[in-house]
């Protein structure tokens, strides 16, 4: 992963990385996948199982959570890598920078997110992200 510095500082971040190699590194126990999608967004699209979720944004209005990095902080240290998961890869590097911006060593976006981006009939899910790579989720 990175050290203090992020690998791009242009970035503001340490990198992006694809879903499954968050997962591999999630696995190995290198770093710990937060999932930054609104509480309805896993109720009707989709979770991974066991990565915990601190929203970036609060309800369908959109209102950024002001609580965010208290809530990083108190759930992961700023030494750990954390890799950042959102719908389709967006919120999820604004997270990554607002956690490298507070002093987190190594703070990664997740490229396509768990959605991926919409395909030519406007749907998600089917050409890219968590879900279409086959990684694990479940769904309420």
């Amino acid at each position: 992963m990175s050290n203090a510095t992020p690998q791009n500082p242009s970035l503001g971040y340490a990198g992006d990385v694809t879903p499954a190699e968050a997962w591999r590194r999630a696995q190995a126990g290198e770093a710990t996948i937060v999932d930054v999608r609104t509480a309805d967004e896993l109720h009707w699209v989709g979770r991974v199982p066991g990565v915990p979720n601190l929203q970036w944004v609060i309800g369908r209005e959109g209102k950024r959570n002001e609580q965010f990095i208290n809530e990083l902080q108190a759930l992961i240290p700023p030494d750990r890598p954390v890799l950042f998961l959102c719908r389709s890869g967006a919120r999820s590097v604004s997270a990554a920078k607002a956690a490298t911006a507070a002093g987190f060593a190594s703070a990664w976006n997740i490229l396509e997110g768990f959605e991926g981006p919409p395909d030519a009939s406007r749907q998600r899910g089917k050409v890219a992200g968590w879900r279409h790579a086959g990684l694990p989720w479940e769904q309420s």
